[in-house]
């Protein structure tokens, strides 16, 4: 079931941040690979958290893009829930 939802999630990527860069039509576990499965320290304050890439990683602008262009998505809208009337 999880690898179902990794799955999802890296499709929705590729959907909607991977658009004409070089991995736009890549395999799930190359983007993975890539993208994701990064050397990176990870500093944290109250409201961020931010990676600092190594200086070798050779995708460091792919990867600045994706998460520019995942930042820029619209947030979704939460689904309004109905009460339904009563009868009487």
């Amino acid at each position: 079931m999880l690898s179902a939802l990794a799955y999802v999630l890296v499709d929705y990527v590729r959907r909607m941040a991977l658009v004409g860069t070089e991995l736009a039509a890549a395999q799930a576990d190359t983007i993975r690979c890539k993208l994701f499965k990064i050397g990176a320290v990870v500093a944290t304050s109250v409201r961020r958290l931010a990676p600092h890439l190594s200086s070798g990683y050779p995708f460091q602008e792919l990867f600045r893009l994706v998460c520019r262009r995942l930042q820029e998505l619209p947030l979704p809208t939460p689904p309004v829930a109905t009460v339904p009337k009563r009868s009487g």
